[in-house]
């Protein structure tokens, strides 16, 4: 395991996969990645937004705010990450096993975070909580455990 002095080593906790659009999110233990198209099997293909990943610690922030506790799938991503922060990530590598996924911004929270969770929309908006999307640069297979980096 290389561990760099950089302090933001992490971990992939989660995978979810969405089978339709607005549809169930699916967990998953593993997931292919396309470079340039998604992850296979994933309703959004293709775009800027192939991958959504959300932070465990943000996550875990929001509901200490909202003095609540909802499972982090609610928030739709596609991979939940501990150990890394992704606040003002845009432009930047997220390492995931051996695949890359380039940050291209800030996901947005859409109105079904407050059917979810009361505030949990807003709560999102600050600090790059809901997370972010990008493309994916490299074939290859995630799982969970795999480790997860941010250059």
């Amino acid at each position: 395991m290389g561990h760099g002095n950089s302090g933001n080593d992490g971990v992939l906790e989660a995978i979810w996969i969405k089978r339709a659009k607005r549809g169930a999110m699916d967990p998953a233990h593993s997931a292919r990645l396309l470079a340039g198209s998604g992850i296979e099997g994933n309703a959004d293909q293709g775009g800027w937004r192939q991958v959504t990943v959300i932070a465990r610690e943000a996550w875990s922030r929001m509901m200490t705010s909202l003095g609540t506790h909802v499972d982090p799938s609610v928030r739709r991503a596609n991979l939940l990450v501990r150990g890394v922060d992704l606040s003002e990530a845009r432009g930047r590598i997220l390492h995931i096993g051996a695949c890359r996924i380039e940050v291209r911004g800030e996901t947005r929270p859409c109105e079904r975070m407050d059917e979810a969770c009361a505030g949990l929309r807003d709560a999102m908006r600050a600090d790059w909580n809901g997370g972010v999307f990008g493309v994916i640069l490299d074939d290859g297979e995630i799982r969970i455990g795999d480790p997860v980096r941010l250059v």
